[in-house]
């Protein structure tokens, strides 16, 4: 008996063969020679001065978080704007409530200091 779930479960089971593959081929065929030449921190063809891992300020993480939820947003509101002429009142509602609640998020942050740079 086939159902539509055994295609899933299919998918499920074999994806994670094929990033995985490539990895363990390579660990198991490839040359093992590692030296301090190898391990050295490249960066566009230029040594590096300094330490490598250079710690960046928060403001830059929350900036980006702000910028991913409104990103998300945007997906979210696509399939809306899609069918904005075969969708209810209701439907219509719920996505200006969806914008008026990013809006209101936005303006606390901004209220906040969080989008500042410096």
């Amino acid at each position: 008996m086939q159902s539509e779930w055994q295609f899933i479960v299919l998918f499920v089971l074999l994806a994670p063969i094929f990033p995985l593959a490539p990895i363990v081929i390579n660990r198991l065929l490839g040359p093992q020679k590692p030296n301090p030449i190898k391990q050295q921190t490249y960066e566009c063809g230029v040594e590096t001065v300094g330490d490598a891992w250079v710690q960046f300020k928060v403001q830059y993480y929350i900036y980006a978080l702000v910028f991913v939820i409104f990103d998300i947003e945007a997906v979210f509101l696509f399939p809306v704007a899609a069918a904005y002429d075969q969708l209810g009142l209701f439907a219509i509602g719920a996505a200006v409530l969806f914008i008026v609640l990013l809006a209101d998020g936005l303006l606390y942050a901004w209220g906040r200091g969080v989008l500042e740079w410096i």
